[in-house]
């Protein structure tokens, strides 16, 4: 049974934890459309990715 060999400072736990956390989601604006979207991600009102039509669009 792996046991460690001594006791793991606040300080180096803290260090080891620190890139951890969770970014913000990044959105950028569409160049067709002028919409939000999340990069390599398709944009659903225009149902387009990477230039292309992949859905039919949504009508709001």
């Amino acid at each position: 049974m792996a046991v460690p060999k001594s006791k793991i400072t606040k300080s180096k736990r803290g260090m080891r934890r620190a890139h951890d956390r969770l970014d913000a989601a990044s959105y950028i604006e569409d160049s067709q459309s002028g919409n939000l979207r999340r990069n390599h991600h398709i944009d659903l009102k225009a149902g387009t990715y990477n230039g292309r039509q992949v859905l039919p669009p949504q009508e709001d």
